[in-house]
């Protein structure tokens, strides 16, 4: 699935991409959050592969609706939500199927991820720094690593290290849970701890068959620069600890209580928010990064 609302170019190499894969057992389905440039919607319906088709919704849905409406959409037994803006390797199905066959029962799967910038230039942020150390280390002797429990739970609260687009999930799963409409930018994160505090497994590979593209215009960045993403990621927090708590999970209710990275990424989004005036966005982001562990 392709959820689409962005630049027709990007999602041009996102399609070719999907193309080029050397593993033809895929099915790709383009949905368009109607986008003002009818250019893509043109593009795609001229593509001669019948695994190719499109769809535009009858009026805006926004993110977490329009990812609704993908996975309702959806009738395979794994789906991935391909960013408009990412990149797939030409081998990400082949690596994903053969760990489907090794993994049947795995909620989650996915590859490792190079980060490119808007030209498709390695591009590697802050942020992305912190997801390389954070991100649970490779076997010795090159096998995927199979994540579940509290460990796995603790590590995500710890700091969300997965790329959203690059991951393939059990359809079945998730269709269960869907993506909640009360969140846009943590909705993801917010259905893995789902699947998690379920007592599901992930499966992380060794290869890196998929490229995120990091840019300004990405809605994970423009959410970034407004104080929604923190408080979202405060509510999920709070409610991610208490699930824990719960199930007697201590130390990862611990590191969602305390969310460190989350404080981190606040607190050094303040001085832009100063230079720019901001008083208001400031002012949240002093809150979160300050906020109370006990919360």
């Amino acid at each position: 699935m392709l959820p689409f609302y962005g630049d027709a170019a990007l999602l041009r190499q996102a399609v070719e991409s999907v193309l080029a894969q050397s593993d033809p057992r895929w099915r790709l389905h383009v949905v368009d959050d109607c986008y003002p440039d009818p250019g893509a919607a043109a593009w795609v319906a001229a593509i001669a592969d019948p695994r190719v088709t499109f769809e535009r919704n009858e009026r805006n849905l926004g993110v977490s609706a329009n990812f609704a409406r993908c996975l309702a959409t959806a009738t395979a037994d794994h789906v991935v939500f391909l960013g408009c803006d990412d990149v797939m390797a030409p081998t990400y199905v082949a690596d994903v199927s053969a760990a489907i066959e090794t993994h049947p029962q795995a909620a989650v799967i996915t590859p490792r991820v190079r980060v490119i910038d808007r030209d498709g230039a390695p591009a590697r942020t802050p942020a992305d720094r912190v997801k390389a150390v954070l991100t649970p280390r490779r076997s010795p002797d090159g096998s995927a690593v199979v994540l579940g429990g509290e460990a796995l739970a603790g590590s995500l609260m710890h700091g969300d290290w997965l790329y959203f687009p690059a991951i393939t999930w059990r359809r079945e799963l998730i269709a269960a849970a869907s993506f909640r409409t009360d969140m846009e930018t943590v909705l993801d994160l917010a259905l893995l701890m789902d699947l998690v505090l379920d007592g599901h497994r992930f499966v992380l590979l060794d290869t890196a068959s998929f490229s995120y593209r990091r840019h300004g215009e990405s809605a994970s960045s423009v959410s970034a620069r407004t104080t929604r993403r923190f408080d979202e990621e405060a509510q999920l927090f709070s409610e991610v600890a208490t699930a824990c708590l719960r199930r007697g999970w201590t130390r990862a209710a611990r590191a969602a209580r305390l969310h460190a990275t989350s404080r981190i990424h606040a607190a050094v989004l303040v001085p832009a928010a100063l230079r720019s005036r901001d008083r208001t966005a400031a002012g949240a982001l002093i809150r979160h990064a300050t906020r109370s562990a006990s919360r």
